[in-house]
Formats: C-alpha cells, structure tokens, sequence
C-alpha cells in the first residue's frame, strides 16, 4: 500500500471481531475476577453490566464516531474536528497512552508465552504451593530469559501490523477471536464441572447486595471503563478503518457483549476451579500474582485426581492468556503505527519498525525492572509499576473524560447525529440521553473513579 492509501475492514464480522479484539485482553482475564471477588461476587457483576451499558457504550459510541467520520489516525482526527485548537492533544493523548501500555503490555505478554511453554511440557506436575512462587521470581528476575519473549511477542505484533488492515489485522482476529471463544467455552465447562465447584458458580449468580457500598460502585465504573481499552485510540483508529455503511451502535453493543462474556466467562474458569480446589482468592492475588502464581497451583490442586486434565486445562488456559495478550497488542501497536505513517509521511513498514523498535527498549527497562533494575525507583515504584500506574490510573481516565467532553460539548450535534443515524438511515431514539450521558454523568463518574484511586474519596 503506497503513503497515503487507506483500507477499510472488507467485512462486518471483521469489523466486530478486530474491535472485540481490541478491548479483550489480559484485563479481562486478572483484573475483572479479582475485582469481582473483591467486591461482592454476583452484586458487583450486576454494577459492572450498569456501568458498560450507562457509561462504557456511550464513551466507545464516541470513539467509534469520530474515528469513522474523519478515517484519519487518532490524533489527526481530532485536529480535522477542531483545527486550530487544543483538543488535538486528546487525540496526542491517546497515541502516546497506547504505546506507554504496549512497552510494558509487551512483558506480561511474553510471560504468558513462557507459561505455555512451561504447561506444555508439564512443568507444572507435581509442584507445590511452595514452589510457584520460586518459579515466577526465578524467570521474572532472569536478565535474558523474559527479554527474549518480550522481544519475541512484539515481533509477532509487527509482522501482524506489517501486513496491514485486510490482510494482516482483520486476517488475525478472525483466527485469533474464534480460538479464543472456544477455549473460553472448553475452559468453562471442564471448571463448572468439577467437585465443589457449585459454590463458586453460585457466587457469581447469587448476588449480595449487602456487599455493596460506594467503593464497590467505583470499582465497577474503573473495571468497566478499563476492560473495554477506551482513551488509548485503539478504538478510534480502528473505527477509521470502519465503512460508512457500518451500524456503529449496533457495532458498540457487540464489541460490549463479547467483551463483557469474555470478562464473566474467566470469573466462571477462576472461581469454580478456586473453590474446588478449596482456595479462597485474597487481596495478594492481584495481576501477575493470580496467573503466575495462584493459579498454576489451583489447577493442579482442582484436577488432582486427574493429572491428565490438569495439564490440559493448564495449558489451553495459558494459550488463551497468549491469544488475548496478542489481540491487545495488535491493536495498540496499530494506534502508534499509523499515526507515524499519516502524521510523518512514511510507510506502513518503516513506521511499524520504528515502534517495534522503541517499545523493545522500553520494555527491556520493565522487564529488567523485576531483577537487575528492581533497586531503581521514582516515586518508590519501579519502572514497570510506573509505567502501569501513570497509565491506568491517569492516562486512561483521563483520556476517556476528555473524549466525553469533546464529544459531549464540542462536537457539532448535527454531524454526531449524522454519524449514528448513518445519514438518518437508522433510528436513534436514545441521542438526548446519550448526549446527557456525555456531557455530564461520564465525565463527573470519572473524576470519582480518579480520585478514588488516589484515596482522595473513600
């Protein structure tokens, strides 16, 4: 494809699945479980559901019609929208947020690739409780070993990204999202399925409101906001690659249900298995911890009887970690990829190296910063923490409230309607409401979910 060419999506279902892709990742997969224990089980899912429906849809609807209404990269988007002002860091914003979480991204993702390999060769067989911990300490810390898959992962990515929009992301994510609903599905019946495990499906059906309070509230609006990938440009630059007669509402409540699946269906992998193998999830399983730690040990402790099963579920779990990671990074590493290209005049390829190359070193420091680096500190958090923090808890929601004000107040109401209607075509009765949601609820419900991370509320 020469400079300056553009390629749309060539199907509805590469449309869905890309973006899916998208907002589907590890975070669905670690932090949605554990927020979900956390916070109440079955009652916080029911918050979580609100939260994407009231708050999530209409934030992605945003995204979608901007990026589809300019087919332009994120950031030049908003500077076609309103040249001339400083709205265009919004879109700057998104750019620089989606390659910050791509460097450091890129490390969790190649531990999920050693811990395929790891499963596959039943590495994890006779293991005790004792022993997981040594075992990721040992490879996290290792100076070269997790490099090597960091490297490994965004390569990967590139060759994904190189091929471009038809041939290499849509091509992908209709492999990538298929394998990963039926692992899902395989994962889930082999967990409901085992002694005990009814009680761990009942905390997930059998709400407690009690549980409920203004911090589980936020919780819910953080996860949701987090799981769906909104104020990273990833789902605005995929909706420049949109068709004019794609349904963008229609578009958002499928991205959202299969999102929202994936999200419920690892609750129902995790808690099943936990509670069979007589394991209560605490406040120390949190991201990496839970997967490379708790986990690996539940597994075998659930399928003890059956060693056979354990290493089959351990590893089709971790191969479904590696696909989720890798529909992530395709699509933040496109975000950056094509802003280089139509915002520097240079092709697909020399862009994508470019990216590829940086977010390597990047990652070499995160990576490093659990072993070699880990006594290098800013603020005490070491250069993976950083990164991880300045992102999702300032980058991320920070970006979402700024698409909601430009949408919600800037945006010309005639073109938003134009967008959603695609030219009046389709009905939408709910564009008052969904303009009040913008203007007001999303933005006031994301400045609590801030300074509720900094402790400032609750």
């Amino acid at each position: 494809m020469k400079i300056g060419e553009r390629e749309n999506f060539g199907s509805k279902l590469g449309v869905v699945l890309a973006a899916a892709g998208s907002a589907v990742g590890l975070g669905n997969i670690w932090r949605f479980p554990i927020e979900t224990g956390q916070n109440g089980g079955a009652a916080f899912i029911l918050l979580y559901i609100i939260c994407i429906i009231v708050l999530g849809m209409p934030i992605m609807l945003s995204e979608f019609l901007i990026g589809r209404h300019t087919h332009a990269n994120t950031a030049g988007a908003y500077r076609m929208l309103a040249p001339r002002t400083q709205w265009k860091w919004v879109g700057r914003l998104g750019v620089f947020t989606g390659f910050m979480i791509l460097s450091y991204y890129s490390v969790v993702a190649g531990w999920t690739a050693e811990y395929a390999v790891l499963a596959a060769s039943n590495a994890f067989e006779g293991k005790t409780i004792e022993d997981f911990p040594r075992i990721f300490g040992e490879f996290a810390s290792n100076p070269w070993k997790p490099v090597l898959w960091l490297i490994a992962f965004l390569v990967l990515t590139h060759v994904v990204i190189v091929r471009g929009v038809n041939s290499g992301i849509e091509k992908f994510s209709k492999i990538l999202m298929p394998l990963l609903f039926i692992i899902v599905v395989i994962l889930v019946i082999c967990s409901v399925t085992l002694p005990g495990a009814s009680k761990g499906v009942e905390f997930l059906i059998k709400p407690d409101f009690s549980k409920i309070d203004s911090s589980v509230v936020l919780s819910a609006m953080g996860q949701a906001f987090f799981s769906l990938s909104l104020g990273m440009g990833c789902l605005c630059t995929y909706a420049s690659y949109f068709g004019k007669d794609t349904n963008l509402a229609k578009t958002v409540l499928n991205v959202c249900v299969i999102d929202t699946f994936v999200a419920l269906m690892a609750g129902f992998i995790i808690f099943p298995a936990s509670f069979s193998a007589g394991y209560a999830l605490g406040p120390e399983d949190i991201g990496p911890s839970l997967i490379f730690i708790t986990l690996p040990n539940v597994f075998q402790q659930a399928f003890a009887g059956a060693p056979v099963l354990a290493y089959i579920f351990s590893v089709m779990f971790y191969i479904l970690l590696v696909v989720a990671a890798l529909t992530s990074t395709i699509s933040m590493h496109e975000v950056a990829t094509i802003y280089l290209s139509e915002e520097f005049s240079m092709s697909r390829r020399k862009a994508a190296t470019i990216i590829t190359s940086c977010c390597i070193v990047l990652g070499i420091f995160c990576s490093l910063s659990f072993g070699v680096l880990n006594g290098f500190r800013m603020w005490d958090m070491t250069i993976f923490d950083l990164f991880d923090f300045a992102s999702s808890n300032i980058l991320l929601p920070v970006g979402g409230m700024f698409i909601s004000l430009f949408a919600g107040w800037h945006l010309d109401k005639q073109l938003f309607r134009d967008e959603i209607t695609n030219g009046g075509i389709i009905r939408a009765p709910y564009f008052r409401v969904l303009l009040f949601i913008l203007k007001y609820v999303a933005p006031l419900a994301i400045c609590c979910v801030i300074l509720n991370q900094f402790g400032v509320l609750f």
